[in-house]
């Protein structure tokens, strides 16, 4: 079986968890005897080719006056945003819309015929225009590789996964890691919620990473429920946090939160989860690593709180910088208001780090050995990281046993599912 996978970014150029989890979504078909064709905007030459063979769509060439591209998209329009973004998490709140243009011609044969398109691979105020070219590059890609199912990953690669399925024939598998509601509540962009929508309703399948999404999904788009599937995601395994810690030689309690710092992930309850925890231990330190629009609110308010000199912001951290980071964590927290799954609670216990997370989150409802709380509940979170931080056997237990949790969750198994999901869509 070959797939055709659209995804928005690939390791080691990722900005949060959709480009790790399409890494291991694609190790794992691999072994499960599926060859992925995984087509990126940009790629940059150093990502890993043995697991899927890489399209770079800024490199694809087309010939943009033939009639299937007139006919594929005669009816498209799109919309300028404006505002520096961050991936495919908090779009809502990042952007405004600066105009929708009227409908107007896309193609002009003597000014696009036989051309490429340039693709930044990053979050721009043209995000959208690129998620338009990207799925002409669909059109492209289709026509050049023999393939059996068609794989879309979040709503900036649906339109995508849509070209591709009008322009084939094939099925269309759609892969939910976020929805709208996720990133901004109820103040929703219409736009994004626009194409999730159009996306999950051309799909023959759609995947959602939780029962938590498959219920926004189900209820919130309309999606009839026989189609929707959920898969949980996975985990790689990692480095050894002790081999990792030996070299760092921090003793410090160090507490982690490791994410973007948007609405949807909490971060204003740890930090005043961190202020009742200080209160009552003056030894520990709190990391926020990450980086989003909450950013600068986020400082402000721990230096209201006096708490500088013990609060520390790292930016953005990625590949050996995060495992390093997890060593030296003695626990992790996840305090998201709206969390389809997360990855990073896993990458954590994988480390040998206890866990605590928000009830609000996909992944709690496979993990066993977390402390759960409601992200809203500062008070029960400083307690869980209280108590982690000051009762040894407490601590090793959760450490232990989330360990074995992690190591159970397996991208072959995941595959092996998702394979299933391939097979029912196209038979």
């Amino acid at each position: 079986m070959r797939v055709l996978m659209f995804g928005w970014e690939f390791p080691p150029h990722i900005t949060g968890g959709l480009g790790t989890a399409c890494y291991g979504m694609c190790k794992g078909l691999l072994a499960q005897g599926v060859e992925v064709i995984f087509v990126a905007p940009k790629l940059h030459g150093d990502e890993d080719g043995s697991v899927a063979r890489l399209v770079n769509a800024s490199e694809v060439e087309m010939d943009l006056s033939q009639a299937l591209y007139r006919e594929i998209f005669k009816d498209l329009t799109y919309v300028e945003l404006e505002s520096g973004l961050i991936p495919y998490a908090g779009l809502g709140q990042y952007f405004e819309i600066k105009r929708l243009q009227e409908s107007r011609t896309v193609f002009d044969a003597m000014a696009y015929s036989h051309r490429k398109f340039e693709f930044s691979g990053a979050y721009r105020a043209n995000l959208m225009e690129e998620v338009d070219n990207y799925a002409k590059v669909a059109v492209e890609v289709a026509s050049r590789y023999d393939f059996d199912v068609i794989h879309a990953h979040d709503w900036l690669t649906y339109r995508a996964g849509i070209a591709a399925k009008r322009a084939s024939g094939k099925p269309l598998v759609v892969h939910v890691h976020a929805t709208e509601f996720d990133r901004t509540g109820e103040n929703v962009n219409t736009v994004v919620f626009g194409i999730e929508k159009e996306g999950m309703l051309a799909a023959d399948r759609v995947i959602t990473v939780s029962n938590y999404t498959r219920d926004i999904v189900v209820n919130r788009y309309g999606i009839e429920p026989s189609k929707v599937v959920t898969v949980y995601n996975a985990v790689e395994p990692g480095p050894q946090r002790e081999a990792l810690a030996s070299k760092m030689g921090s003793k410090r309690k160090i507490v982690t939160f490791l994410g973007r710092v948007t609405y949807q992930k909490g971060p204003e309850y740890f930090v005043e989860a961190a202020r009742l925890v200080m209160e009552k231990d003056k030894n520990v330190e709190f990391v926020m690593a990450g980086s989003g629009d909450m950013l600068h609110k986020v400082v402000r308010r721990v230096a209201a709180l006096g708490m500088g000199n013990r609060f520390h912001f790292t930016g953005f951290l990625k590949g050996m910088e995060v495992d390093k980071m997890y060593a030296m964590s003695s626990v992790y927290v996840m305090p998201s208001v709206s969390e389809p799954f997360g990855i990073s609670p896993l990458e954590a216990m994988r480390s040998g780090v206890p866990v605590v997370i928000s009830k609000q989150s996909g992944v709690a409802e496979i993990l066993k050995h977390a402390l759960k709380v409601d992200f809203w509940d500062v008070d029960a979170m400083a307690d869980a990281i209280y108590g982690l931080l000051h009762y040894p056997a407490l601590s090793e237990m959760f450490t232990r046993m989330g360990s074995a949790d992690a190591g159970d969750l397996k991208w072959s198994s995941a595959a092996e599912k998702i394979k299933q999901v391939y097979l029912a869509a196209i038979g």
